[in-house]
C-alpha cells in the first residue's frame, strides 16, 4: 500500500464530498435518527460504491493503450472540474431550498439500513464515484485508491452526522466547489500533458 497515494485519495475525495447531497443526506437522517446508526449504514454504502469504482474502472482502462488512458482520464478530470464548477454555480444561485424531510424516529437498524439504502442510491455516477475510478487508473494502485477514498467518505459521513449543521455555516459550499473544480481541472490539465508527451 503507498501512503502518499492514500493520503493524495483523502484529500481530493474528502474535499470533493463535502459538499456533496450524501452529506446533507447523512445529516438529514441525523436529525431523526441517531447519529451512530446512521453512519453505520452509510459507511457499507461507500465501501460498496469505492469497490466497484476502483475494481470497473481499472479494469476497463487496463483494455486501453496507456496513452488513449491517459487522454481518457484528462477528460474525466475536466468534465468533473465542469461538474463541480457548474455545482458551485448551483449552489450560489439557490436561494432558500426547503431542507429534504427528514426521516422518522426509528430503530437503529431500521435507520442503518435507510441510510445505506439512501447512500447507495445517491452516490451512483457522483463526482466522487466518477474520481475514485479515475484517480485508481490514474495512480495505477487500486487498494491505495480505495483506502483512501473510503477512509474520505467515511469521515465526511462522521463529520456529517455529528457536526453538519456548524461545518455548512462555517465553510461555503460554494468555495468548496471551486476549490475542488481548480484542483480537478489541474489534475486534468497535467494528466492531459502527460498523454500528449
Amino acid at each position: 500500500m503507498n501512503l502518499a497515494v492514500v493520503g493524495a485519495v483523502f484529500a481530493v475525495i474528502f474535499v470533493g464530498e463535502l459538499p456533496d447531497k450524501t452529506m446533507v443526506a447523512s445529516l438529514v437522517m441525523s436529525t431523526r435518527g441517531r447519529p451512530l446508526a446512521v453512519w453505520l449504514g452509510a459507511a457499507p454504502a461507500f465501501v460498496v460504491h469505492v469497490v466497484i469504482a476502483t475494481t470497473l474502472g481499472t479494469v476497463v482502462f487496463h483494455l486501453l493503450p496507456p496513452r488513449t488512458v491517459d487522454a481518457v482520464v484528462a477528460l474525466i478530470f475536466l468534465a468533473g472540474a465542469g461538474l463541480a464548477l457548474h455545482e458551485a454555480i448551483r449552489e450560489r444561485r439557490r436561494n432558500a431550498d426547503p431542507e429534504p424531510r427528514p426521516v422518522p424516529p426509528s430503530r437503529p437498524g431500521r435507520t442503518a439500513a435507510t441510510s445505506f439504502g439512501v447512500i447507495f442510491a445517491a452516490e451512483w455516477g457522483d463526482l466522487t464515484q466518477l474520481l475514485t475510478a479515475n484517480l485508481a487508473v490514474h495512480y495505477h494502485a487500486p487498494l491505495s485508491v480505495a483506502t483512501g477514498a473510503i477512509l474520505a467518505l467515511w469521515a465526511v459521513a462522521a463529520i456529517a452526522v455529528t457536526g453538519g449543521r456548524w461545518l455548512s455555516r462555517v465553510i461555503d459550499p460554494f468555495l468548496i466547489r471551486v476549490v475542488t473544480a481548480v484542483l480537478l481541472g489541474g489534475f486534468g490539465i497535467y494528466t492531459a500533458v502527460a498523454a500528449l508527451s
